[in-house]
């Protein structure tokens, strides 16, 4: 079961890919960086919650530790693949990096990385 979530991660690089297309053909070019990414981390949040919650409702999960378990895997594989790609691929730099996680500069990022790690236990728990 884990193996399958796993592979369903794959995904989860489309919709941000295509969240950050959305945000840079739209409203980004009418709101500063900042205000777009605000709203991006909120359009992500509800997609992504949209996705993960259709794989648990229609694939179940185990238990609430495989739900964590399958959370975590998640958070891993999304930062190393946010700081791999926008490293070597992007060709972003480690602070450039960075600065999505500085909450007292107003970049809320890291509220996709907690809905991408809790929302199978929270779906496991709505379904079960």
């Amino acid at each position: 079961m884990i193996s399958r979530y796993i592979v369903a991660w794959l995904p989860m690089i489309v919709i941000g890919i295509s969240n950050g297309i959305l945000r840079e053909s739209t409203y980004g070019k009418y709101l500063d960086e900042l205000r777009a990414h605000q709203i991006s981390t909120l359009t992500g949040i509800l997609f992504f919650s949209l996705y993960i919650g259709t794989l648990v409702y229609f694939w179940g999960l185990e238990s609430s530790i495989q739900a964590i378990t399958i959370g975590l895997i998640w958070l891993l594989l999304t930062v190393g693949f946010e700081f791999l790609f926008g490293h070597f691929i992007a060709g972003h730099s480690w602070s450039r990096l960075g600065q999505d996680y500085n909450l007292l500069a107003g970049r809320v990022w890291i509220l996709v990385l907690l809905v991408i790690t809790f929302a199978p236990l929270l779906f496991y728990q709505l379904f079960s």
